[in-house]
């Protein structure tokens, strides 16, 4: 499994600029990232139209004591915005441990399942969001829908954040953003409201999904610098595991069962995954030198764990140029047997494709583990140029 470039020499290298030349500098990799994030948006996710919409809202539901056998508060807020095609919003969930130093840190989960897996009254508990364990752990447990943004289904990109956002009568561009795009967009609106927030610590929100919301927590985590922990749980292909050569689920087989998850230039490579200028552990890779956390499943064969993992071995050559260990060996691990030395973490678990309370224990156990190693804050990468700045929490950018 410790593979090299060498050994592999159609692979694309992180490490190895547009123009040929290697990158051999911390200055020179933040030089070549937007190259890579620009190959990503071109060729796999696409483009969203905008960032921060200036019309972006904060509106609080309802703030109150008493959850969780009195351990918790809970906070119900919905983020809106408008644009030329109508309004959306954006249904959070967060429960706070009470009693609790503020500001506390956070895990946000993007929810790609039923509204039962994440239910606000705490009526249907799911080990797929076990939020009385993170509460419990010291983190504020924070979700919202991921169909909030946009409906996980091939509607001509015409309803959602497409409807609202898009240019109206004109044909969509080859690189137009999918629904993985428009969900992680969505992600980042939410990190813009928990900025806002003065309970929670915005210098440690780690973004977690599980298998579709594994693809999207990447390449949210990717474009937005502010998480500074990022988790990817049996997200597969279009997430950590690599293209090449995978088994399993392939380009052209997602792209013909989601066609509107990625963009429509990313079915050009359907049984074409060599032709591709980039590969996962790339995208990977634009996590540094923030925390990253790949997790993976025995029997999810569809999803490769051998290919996740090879896509972390290979994005660690970024981090050891940043001055890290990124995955601490290049074995794969036995079940249950998780590696949480390096700035990327990475456990097999036994069992199916799901997310599981293991799962939870296993990113909280490794977010404690790093976060007390730097008490202070996990770096960020070239921390003077983070995007957003302090925001007015009733909304706008006041």
């Amino acid at each position: 499994m410790n593979h090299s470039f060498s050994e592999n020499p159609l692979w694309p290298d992180p490490l190895r600029g547009e123009g040929g030349g290697t990158v051999g500098s911390a200055e020179q990799w933040r030089r070549r990232r937007p190259e890579i994030l620009e190959l990503f948006r071109r060729h796999v996710y696409g483009r969203a139209p905008l960032e921060r919409p200036q019309t972006l809202r904060f509106a609080a539901v309802d703030e109150s004591r008493g959850w969780m056998g009195g351990t918790a508060v809970r906070k119900k807020v919905d983020i809106l915005y408008t644009g030329a095609g109508g309004t959306g919003e954006i249904h959070l969930y967060l429960f706070l441990p009470d009693g609790a130093s503020r500001p506390v840190p956070a895990f946000l989960l993007l929810c790609n399942r039923q509204a039962a897996n994440i239910d606000p009254e705490r009526k249907m508990q799911n080990g797929f969001w076990p939020a009385e364990m993170i509460v419990s752990r010291g983190y504020a447990a924070a979700a919202f829908q991921v169909e909030d943004l946009d409906p996980d289904r091939y509607d001509g990109f015409r309803d959602g954040v497409h409807g609202i956002f898009d240019p109206r009568n004109v044909p969509r561009p080859p690189d137009a953003w999918g629904t993985l795009a428009a969900w992680a967009w969505g992600a980042s609106r939410v990190m813009d409201y928990l900025e806002a927030d003065p309970d929670i610590d915005d210098k440690f929100v780690a973004v977690v999904g599980h298998s579709r919301g594994g693809k999207t927590a990447l390449w949210c985590g990717a474009q937005d610098e502010r998480f500074a922990m990022v988790v990817s749980n049996d997200s597969g292909c279009g997430g950590a595991a690599i293209s090449r050569g995978k088994k399993g689920e392939t380009v052209k087989a997602i792209n013909e069962r989601f066609p509107h998850w990625f963009c429509e230039n990313f079915k050009r490579y359907n049984d074409r995954e060599d032709k591709l200028p980039v590969d996962q552990h790339m995208l990977l890779s634009l996590m540094a030198p923030r925390l990253l956390y790949v997790a993976s499943a025995s029997e999810d064969t569809w999803a490769d764990p051998d290919s996740e993992f090879l896509a972390c071995v290979h994005a660690s050559s970024v981090y050891r140029l940043l001055g890290l260990t990124g995955l601490e060996t290049g074995r794969m691990p036995m079940p249950e047997c998780p590696l949480h030395e390096g700035s990327i973490g990475y456990h097999l678990r036994t069992g199916k494709h799901d997310l599981t309370e293991y799962d939870w224990a296993c990113f909280l156990d490794y977010a404690d583990r790093h976060r007390k190693a730097n008490p202070e804050r996990t770096p960020q990468a070239n921390d003077d140029l983070r995007p957003g700045r302090p925001l007015n929490p009733a909304g706008g950018s006041g």
